[in-house]
């Protein structure tokens, strides 16, 4: 019993990594709202600032995961350079 895959086309792909990508924001951006209105209201004395800056945290992680989904050659502190530009070793 083989199974045979489909193959899965390339828009496809790209769809799925922006669904994800749409759902990580919401979910990550939500709960940074959730974290800012409690900390709003039990340490800053119903202050918005807490809840405008830990959702502005939820949506930068959910950014740097979505960013490292498209481009994961990407590492933060590297370099890349190509093979044409490398310096030869003879």
């Amino acid at each position: 019993m083989s199974t045979t895959q489909k193959p899965v086309s390339s828009e496809d792909i790209i769809g799925q990594k922006y669904d994800r990508c749409l759902a990580d924001l919401i979910v990550k951006s939500g709960v940074g709202f959730g974290v800012g209105v409690v900390a709003s209201v039990i340490l800053f004395k119903r202050r918005t600032w807490p809840i405008a800056l830990s959702t502005g945290f939820g949506a930068g992680a959910a950014y740097a995961d979505c960013d490292r989904s498209f481009n994961p050659a990407r590492i933060p502190g590297t370099r890349i350079i190509p093979q044409s530009e490398a310096p030869s070793s003879k």
